[in-house]
């Protein structure tokens, strides 16, 4: 069997433990409910300000994914040029989600992240990054996400 040669490395490792600056944004009514419905999301609490407000919550809630949504929007260009790769030659792997409190619409959120590690799978043809980020309101953690992003050289 005919080996394929091994590419350059295209993440440097030395990427782990990085710090990325850190982004911040309020999240709108209108962009709550925009994204609730657009993952099928009915209950009233992120649709209707006045059941969230019934339901105990000071605005409508947002939806878990939401956060990861608002961080890959806010942050991709910066990672992408952080890391040396175009969009076209990444591929979303994995997410996870630790919430501490409910997030809701209207609050100011900030999203502190680092690359936690760089790895290299299948003799180097295919790289993996693995970002962490705390999401905050007013230095009150919120959540802790988690992804992971291939990396697949030309």
């Amino acid at each position: 069997m005919t080996q394929l040669p091994r590419p350059a490395t295209l993440l440097d490792p030395a990427l782990a433990g990085r710090a990325l600056p850190a982004v911040g944004t309020v999240v709108s009514r209108d962009r709550a409910r925009e994204f609730a419905r657009a993952i099928g999301e009915e209950r009233d609490v992120h649709l209707d300000i006045a059941a969230a407000r019934a339901a105990g919550y000071p605005d409508l809630l947002l939806t878990p994914t939401l956060l990861f949504g608002i961080e890959l929007e806010l942050r991709s260009p910066q990672l992408f040029s952080t890391i040396g790769v175009a969009p076209a030659d990444v591929l979303h792997t994995e997410q996870s989600f630790v919430f501490h409190t409910t997030a809701h619409a209207g609050e100011d959120l900030v999203f502190r992240g680092r690359i936690s590690s760089v790895r290299r799978h299948r003799a180097g043809h295919l790289e993996f990054l693995e970002q962490d980020s705390e999401v905050s309101r007013g230095g009150v953690p919120v959540a802790s996400l988690h992804q992971v992003i291939a990396v697949r050289p030309r």
